[in-house]
């Protein structure tokens, strides 16, 4: 069965987890995934870029976005048309972006169905662009499948009006993966040092993290980088007049991530609301600990990790959970298993391909 996985976003995690889904698909036997990147992906400029067998040119303005929007009637049957030689069974979405209602339609052209794996069900506060989640709901009216990465979201899905029924099928986020593997952690001797990164959004806790740096015992055990972009806040201006404290208001390429969690011994997520953490998921694959909020789908994401924290969203808790790491061990490097998620999506993937073929004349 061939699986086209798409995700046409041009930074950030979207296009980075489309490569690692096809990867683990491809590790399945009877399954031959193909990738759907935007010729605009940044990760198609790294040392060892990922096979692009289906580039489709994007946006990098919300001019360009409708511009583009109102060539669809002469590029979904163009894209159709390569859908069908390609001789696609089903469609996988690795991440929902803007531009996905176009390849809905020339899925829908070429009678191909298709799935969506969602990540949020809802925007974060600060966080989007406007109509994001209604381009998102519109895409997930025509989905047969709908895969949620945490309960969190497929109860949040399962109270929207929106959907007509679709099966919605728990997956866990998919794994990174590290070449080279980041160094162990503590190996620099030196203080504990924490990392915050990602989008330095207001929901990310980033008041909550500078109270908690300010409560902790020993301020002088720890060194802590906020790296990530977004807007200047008063919570960051806090956070860099501590002692001890950087903040980087910048955006960082994926190529990156290894860098910084390679350089970090633990990984802070603040949360007040969260649906799910990749960051968390790439810590974890790396080896670091992980101190994070019991919150939204974040809780139950690192329930059962062995190398997570979990405090309540206050800062004297956060704070609690920072004072234990100088004490506690390094952990060892364990082997992570693979994504037994792959093994359910594919078999949902086949389920929806074959109901679909049933359906035609």
């Amino acid at each position: 069965m061939k699986v086209l996985v798409w995700q046409w976003g041009r930074r950030g995690a979207g296009p980075l987890l489309a490569v690692v889904i096809a990867r683990e698909l491809a590790r399945l036997d009877g399954i031959e995934p193909m990738l759907s990147l935007s010729t605009m992906a940044e990760l198609l400029g790294s040392p060892h870029p990922p096979v692009n067998h289906l580039p489709i040119r994007t946006y990098r303005s919300i001019p360009q976005f409708a511009r583009r929007l109102l060539a669809a009637p002469w590029l979904v049957p163009r894209l159709a048309a390569q859908l069908r030689a390609a001789q696609v069974d089903v469609a996988l979405c690795a991440m929902p972006a803007p531009f996905d209602i176009v390849m809905a339609a020339a899925l829908r052209r070429a009678a191909i169905p298709f799935a969506v794996m969602v990540h949020d069900a809802q925007r974060h506060p600060g966080d989007g662009f406007p109509l994001q989640m209604t381009l998102q709901r519109a895409l997930l009216r025509q989905a047969g499948t709908l895969f949620a990465l945490t309960r969190h979201v497929a109860d949040q899905l399962r109270a929207q009006a929106h959907r007509h029924g679709q099966p919605i099928t728990l997956a866990t986020h998919p794994p990174f993966a590290f070449n080279p593997a980041p160094p162990h952690v503590r190996a620099h001797g030196g203080r504990m040092r924490l990392l915050t990164f990602g989008r330095l959004m207001p929901y990310k806790g980033l008041d909550l993290l500078a109270d908690a740096m300010q409560r902790l015992p020993d301020p002088a055990a720890f060194e802590l980088r906020v790296v990530g972009a977004g807007p200047e806040s008063p919570d960051l201006d806090r956070l860099r007049a501590l002692p001890g404290v950087t903040v980087e208001n910048r955006w960082v390429p994926e190529v990156e991530l290894g860098h910084l969690l390679g350089w970090a011994d633990a990984v802070v997520l603040t949360h007040r609301e969260a649906s799910q953490s990749g960051v968390a998921a790439a810590a974890a694959v790396a080896g670091r600990w992980i101190v994070a909020t019991r919150v939204g789908g974040l809780a139950e994401q690192l329930q059962a990790e062995p190398l997570a924290i979990l405090c309540d969203p206050d800062a004297a808790s956060i704070a609690a959970a920072l004072a234990t790491l100088p004490g506690r061990e390094a952990p060892p490097h364990l082997p992570r298993p693979g994504w037994p998620s792959a093994i359910t999506l594919a078999g949902d993937l086949r389920k929806l391909h074959d109901a679909a073929r049933n359906l035609r004349p």
